[in-house]
C-alpha cells in the first residue's frame, strides 16, 4: 500500500466513522438532478508526503494525472482563466460563453505586482526567491483576493502555496478550504506534488515534503457507497516517479516531462457524481 493510499484510506475512515453530517443544514451545491448535496465532514485534516521517499497518487483507485497535469501547468504555466487554453473538460461547467471562469485560478497568479526588485507575479516572485532569497519566510502564493471573489465563477478551493527551503530541500505547504474527497483528493495531491517537484527542479533543489491541509474535508451523500467500494479494494505499491532532468526552466516543463512507471491501480468501473 502506498501512503498516499494509507492517507486516503485512515481519513476516509476517520469522515465515515466521526464525521458530522449537515443534512439539517441549507447548502448551496446541488447534484444534476436539483437535489441538495449533503455531506459528511471533518475539520482540519493534515497529510504529510515525503516526495523523496515515493510519489503521493492513489492505488485505490486510477488517478488520471496526465489530466491533472495539464490542469495544474494551464493554472501556474499559462495563468489562464479560459478553458479555451486547456485540454480537458474539467472546468466547462463553470465557464461563461467566452470560454472564462472569471478572475479565479490562473487569472490571480497571473496578476503582476511591485516590488523593489521590479515587477512581477506571483509564479515569478517564487521563483525569484527561491534563487535569490532562499531562507526567506515570505515565499508564497494566494488564490484567494477578496477584491474579485465577486468576479469568479468558483471560489478558489487550494487558495495558497507556501514554500520554504532547508539546506538543499524544497518544502510546500497546500492550504485548501474544502475538498471533495472522492473526487478531488488525490488529483489536488498528485497536482502539487508535481509542483513542488517543477519549482524544486527550476531552482536547483530537491523536491520534499509537500504538507496539505484541509479545513473542510468530506464526502458527499452519493459518494459513500462508491468510497466504502473503493476501501474494500486491493492497492498495490507506489509507481516511480520521474522527471525530464533537462527541463530547468519552470516554463518549460511540458506533461511528456513526467512519468510514472509501475502504476497499476485497482479496477474502478463506477461512475462518480459531481455536486454543482
Amino acid at each position: 500500500m502506498s501512503r498516499a493510499d494509507e492517507l486516503f484510506v485512515q481519513n476516509c475512515r476517520d469522515i465515515l466513522e466521526n464525521g458530522v453530517w449537515d443534512t439539517d443544514l441549507e447548502v448551496r451545491p446541488r447534484w444534476e438532478d436539483g437535489t441538495p448535496a449533503h455531506t459528511v465532514k471533518k475539520f482540519g485534516i493534515i497529510n504529510r508526503y515525503d516526495l523523496r521517499r515515493e510519489f503521493p497518487i492513489l492505488t485505490l483507485r486510477r488517478t488520471y494525472w496526465k489530466t491533472a497535469v495539464k490542469e495544474l501547468l494551464w493554472i501556474w504555466q499559462k495563468k489562464s482563466n479560459n478553458i479555451h487554453d486547456l485540454d480537458a473538460h474539467i472546468w466547462d461547467q463553470w465557464a461563461d460563453e467566452s470560454g472564462s471562469i472569471g478572475k479565479a485560478y490562473g487569472y490571480q497568479l497571473g496578476v503582476r505586482h511591485h516590488y523593489p526588485e521590479g515587477d512581477m507575479d506571483q509564479v515569478d516572485r517564487v521563483l525569484y526567491d527561491l534563487s535569490h532569497n532562499p531562507a526567506s519566510r515570505r515565499i508564497m502564493t494566494n488564490l484567494y483576493n477578496f477584491q474579485d471573489l465577486s468576479e469568479m465563477h468558483l471560489y478558489p478551493c487550494a487558495y495558497s502555496m507556501t514554500f520554504n527551503v532547508s539546506g538543499n530541500v524544497l518544502n510546500a505547504i497546500l492550504n485548501q478550504r474544502s475538498q471533495d474527497m472522492l473526487a478531488a483528493n488525490n488529483w489536488n495531491v498528485v497536482q502539487y506534488a508535481v509542483l513542488v517537484h517543477m519549482f524544486a527542479q527550476a531552482s536547483g533543489l530537491v523536491a520534499g515534503e509537500l504538507i496539505h491541509v484541509i479545513a473542510d474535508a468530506h464526502i458527499y451523500d452519493r459518494h459513500v457507497p462508491i468510497i466504502e467500494k473503493m476501501l474494500s479494494a486491493s492497492p498495490s505499491p507506489a509507481p516511480t516517479f520521474t522527471v525530464d532532468p533537462a527541463v530547468t526552466d519552470f516554463y518549460a516543463f511540458t506533461p511528456a516531462s513526467f512519468s510514472l512507471e509501475g502504476y497499476t491501480p485497482a479496477p474502478f468501473e463506477e461512475k462518480i457524481p459531481i455536486a454543482i
